[in-house]
């Protein structure tokens, strides 16, 4: 990727959310420091926002300081901040889809997504998936992938996602957890540079089970799985109850953690950097980052949006693709 534009392909997400605020805030910020180029309707953006009109991310690079560079589409509805305009749905996807091109052919060094809004994409354009990860997935032609929400404090991997959390126990299999453990050990040798990740697990049940009196699947399959792939050469830990996984002393001896479902995850790294965390989808063939946020519809148009996540999901990206 040496010749790939050190350029991220940012796409505009849902217009009338925080999104193309948050974009000019994150300019504002980055400039030439961090190059992106904006996919998007420009009429969308804040008014006064100076920007230079590009046709490829190459071009985006000597206007950085001055301007915000916009790769320019032409969406079909009108913008009311707060109000999701269903005519407009056709438009998002079309960014979203010319980032990931832009990203598979490498005019782009990564790609990052700012927050859609599925109820206007499905009211607009009858979109069939259910969310922006598995949208991309598709588009990249990969069948698994694996969200991972990053910060400076924390990495960690919910191994099921949105689902009741009386379901977990049924999607938690062997197959499903080998998976997520190996894309996160590609992921981090791959984007974050490490040669040798240690990954912690921890417990599905209370005290990761407390030999048996509080849950049967860490003695029944999780012990056993972790063992295994240690013996083929997986730097693993656990399963640990989860309740002291996340202090500073302990994940200090760990490079990421995946837990067994959603709030196990998310709840420790939104404490710990709840304006900063990073979504990351690994098992992708190219670099994904998004803001940890939705599209905020009670503050757009405010200009009070905070843009530190996707200030920080920025840098990742170019911190990624220089790992590359």
């Amino acid at each position: 990727m040496s010749d790939t534009p050190q350029v991220i392909a940012l796409s505009c997400g849902e217009p009338a959310g925080i999104g193309p605020e948050i974009a000019v805030a994150a300019w504002r910020e980055l400039r030439a420091s961090c190059p992106f180029v904006w996919i998007g309707d420009p009429r969308h953006l804040p008014a006064g926002t100076p920007i230079k009109e590009v046709t490829h991310p190459a071009e985006a690079i000597p206007h950085c300081d001055s301007a915000l560079p916009v790769l320019p589409l032409a969406f079909d509805g009108d913008l009311t901040p707060g109000q999701a305009d269903p005519r407009n749905a056709p438009g998002v996807i079309r960014a979203i889809e010319t980032a990931v091109e832009l990203v598979k052919r490498q005019d782009a060094s990564a790609l990052c997504t700012a927050p859609i809004h599925k109820k206007a994409l499905i009211d607009g354009a009858d979109f069939s998936y259910p969310g922006h990860t598995e949208f991309l997935a598709a588009l990249a032609e990969v069948d698994h992938v694996v969200m991972m929400l990053a910060s400076a404090e924390l990495r960690v991997v919910p191994a099921t996602i949105h689902i009741p959390l009386s379901r977990v126990p049924e999607v938690l299999t062997p197959d499903l957890l080998r998976q997520v453990i190996t894309i996160t050990d590609q992921g981090l040798r791959r984007l974050f540079g490490l040669q040798a990740p240690r990954i912690a697990l921890t417990g599905l049940n209370p005290h990761a089970g407390e030999g048996g009196a509080m849950g049967h699947e860490e003695l029944d399959w999780m012990q056993g799985l972790i063992a295994a792939m240690q013996a083929e050469g997986f730097a693993l830990t656990g399963p640990h109850p989860a309740d002291t996984l996340f202090h500073a002393a302990a994940h200090a001896r760990y490079d990421a953690v995946i837990a067994m479902y959603h709030d196990q995850a998310l709840i420790p790294i939104k404490t710990l950097a709840f304006d900063k965390g990073v979504n990351v989808t690994l098992g992708l063939p190219f670099i994904r980052t998004s803001p940890d946020h939705g599209t905020a519809f009670d503050i757009a148009g405010h200009g009070i949006a905070n843009p530190s996540s996707l200030i920080e999901a920025l840098r990742l990206a170019q911190s990624m693709a220089r790992s590359r």
